[in-house]
């Protein structure tokens, strides 16, 4: 080429290079990033001009008097209308393979990046998605008619009142514990915790209630959670959500047995 490669994406986009340049500007366009993404941007004007209609270019040159020129003037347009829509093509696909890369490299970072949980499962079992907030009642082996996976349990404390609803999980990792519980004051820090048949004890999630508390007259909507742990469901012997105070006190508020 007379000049850099760089500096020719105007005359490509056009379509005023040769054969000769125009293959060799391709190939430096595959590796160049810069060009890819200036020829993006040129290519809705190329196609602006592309898009010239051949019909409305015949009704203007009604009044020419070589319809051989006009003929090969119409022939023209619609070859570069062709280059126009390859050249849109060529520039989609150089700028799908740089910026796809630089995607690639993106979601490595963020994947490979550590976090640390600040409460929930052990490290020994993953983490399944977790939800929470308030939501109705429920009123059956489901919440809102559908019915929920795993092993359900009631349980009421007599003292406190707080009730709950759990559904226990079997997973490859362990057990996914979902649950919703009602009549729960506030505010206050609550956590669930694992209490395992060999008395070891696991704190698997934490939260805090609002001052018009869940299930409650000031607040009808319950709540709902899910946790997971790693142990087995019949390695459970009970769970237990408690109250927290400023002090790190835990009280029960109430106790699923299994």
């Amino acid at each position: 080429m007379s000049r850099p490669d760089h500096m020719d994406v105007a005359a490509y986009a056009l379509g005023v290079l040769d054969e000769q340049d125009t293959e060799r500007f391709e190939e430096h366009l595959a590796a160049c990033w810069a060009c890819a993404a200036e020829l993006e941007t040129m290519v809705p004007v190329v196609g602006l001009l592309s898009d010239i209609d051949g019909e409305t270019m015949m009704a203007l040159e009604q009044t020419a008097t070589d319809p051989a020129l006009l003929n090969r003037t119409l022939g023209a347009v619609r070859a570069d209308r062709r280059r126009a829509r390859f050249r849109q093509m060529l520039a989609t696909a150089a700028a799908v393979v740089v910026f796809g890369g630089l995607t690639g490299y993106g979601f490595v970072s963020v994947t490979d990046s550590n976090s640390t949980p600040v409460a929930g499962p052990t490290a020994s079992a993953p983490i399944d998605p977790q939800t929470s907030g308030p939501t109705a009642p429920p009123s059956g082996p489901g919440v809102g008619g559908t019915e929920e996976e795993g092993d359900q349990v009631d349980a009421t404390d007599p003292t406190t009142g707080v009730q709950t609803t759990v559904f226990l999980v079997k997973r490859d990792y362990g057990t996914r514990i979902n649950f919703s519980l009602r009549k729960l004051p506030g505010p206050r820090v609550c956590r669930l915790v694992v209490i395992r048949k060999n008395a070891d004890a696991e704190v698997i999630s934490s939260w805090s209630v609002p001052e018009g508390g869940y299930g409650t007259t000031t607040r009808p909507q319950g709540l709902e959670l899910s946790a997971s742990t790693s142990a087995l469901v019949g390695d459970i012997k009970q769970l237990q959500v408690q109250s927290v105070d400023a002090n790190g006190v835990a009280s029960p508020l109430v106790t699923v047995p299994l």
